[in-house]
């Protein structure tokens, strides 16, 4: 295997140039940290949050989505499939993919010429990654700015972040990650040398609601936070709560999650992300059921509400919340 090498201080060191499974990378963000960012989505995320906007990150592998809005119903994808995978229905007039029979092949992607059928994943090697997101220095520089690993759950490629993280901290890029935490903490300390910024998403804090919400238990997740806060490393640490409305936007639960974040080391805010509904097409282009269907986006006088309830108990963190105006996002200062 090809090794990449980097020159730390006096110390010639060698990595293998491992290859991981990115979802996508995104330039010139404004919303994922500080400054100008590249965000590298990574896919596969051990959490099945009711919620999740990007479906198409949940698996660690490439799938194949339909998009019935750009489908004419030629047939060129089911004549080519060696797999007899796709098939156009007689009831409603879409293209339906057998994913038992379906290899992966994608074969059928190039013979629609109307962009119906797409991949969700590519498998990129640590220094394209890298490549890809040191293309942007300049603007890094001056806007303060850097990277931003999310995904998925870019914990799940433990090594491949850590390569990642690695070169681009020869690089002198700004790092930061967006994740759940869930992962063993004797790995999570492998990155901890390389990261400037963890956005931490906090769900629940009642372990057996975040389990009825996300699969998983948080027991891990708020004792890797409370391990974090402690470390011998610098770095800042970024709270984030999805508000779901009438699953965890209770007045209990956003001051206990006030209470367990107040006053530790390196914890410097909380940032309040309204539930949103933008995923539901990609939901259906992979056949995946949505299962909040029927719940509707909260407010923005709800987040207001919510962002002073929080900011009346006084606490020594920044308490942020995003509302909508006009369709975008804004970051609401009271």
């Amino acid at each position: 295997m090809f090794k990449l090498a980097f020159l730390w201080g006096d110390t010639l060191i060698e990595k293998p140039n491992r290859k991981g499974s990115i979802l996508r990378i995104e330039r010139a963000s404004i919303h994922d940290g500080d400054g100008i960012r590249t965000v590298v989505y990574f896919k596969g995320c051990p959490l099945k949050c009711k919620w999740c906007s990007t479906p198409e990150s949940q698996k660690t592998y490439e799938e194949l989505a339909y998009m019935e809005k750009k489908c004419t119903r030629c047939e060129r994808c089911v004549s080519h499939c060696p797999e007899n995978a796709l098939s156009l229905s007689s009831e409603d007039g879409k293209i339906h993919i057998d994913r038992s029979k379906c290899t992966r092949c994608f074969k059928c992607i190039d013979t629609c010429p109307f962009g119906a059928l797409r991949k969700y994943g590519i498998s990129m090697s640590v220094d394209e990654v890298v490549n890809e997101i040191s293309k942007d220095e300049l603007f890094y520089f001056h806007s303060k700015g850097g990277v931003t690993i999310s995904g998925g759950e870019c914990l799940m490629q433990m090594e491949f972040l850590r390569d990642i993280l690695q070169g681009c901290k020869m690089n002198g890029i700004n790092t930061a990650i967006e994740t759940s935490l869930l992962a063993k903490y004797e790995d999570i300390e492998m990155v901890l040398p390389f990261i400037d910024t963890f956005f931490v998403d906090i769900k629940h804090m009642d372990s057996h609601c975040h389990k009825v919400l996300t699969g998983v238990k948080n027991h891990m997740i708020l004792d890797n936070i409370v391990k974090l806060d402690e470390s011998k490393f610098n770095f800042d640490i970024r709270v984030r709560i999805p508000i779901i409305p009438g699953l965890n936007d209770s007045e209990a639960n956003l001051l206990a999650t006030l209470e367990f974040c107040s006053n530790r080391n390196k914890i410097s805010s909380i940032e309040l992300l309204p539930y949103h509904r933008y995923g539901i097409d990609t939901y259906n282009s992979l056949d995946i059921e949505y299962e909040l269907k029927k719940l509707s986006t909260p407010s923005n006088d709800h987040i207001i509400r919510m962002d002073s309830l929080l900011k009346e108990r006084k606490s020594n963190l920044e308490i942020r919340a995003n509302v909508g105006v006009s369709g975008s996002s804004t970051n609401l200062t009271i």
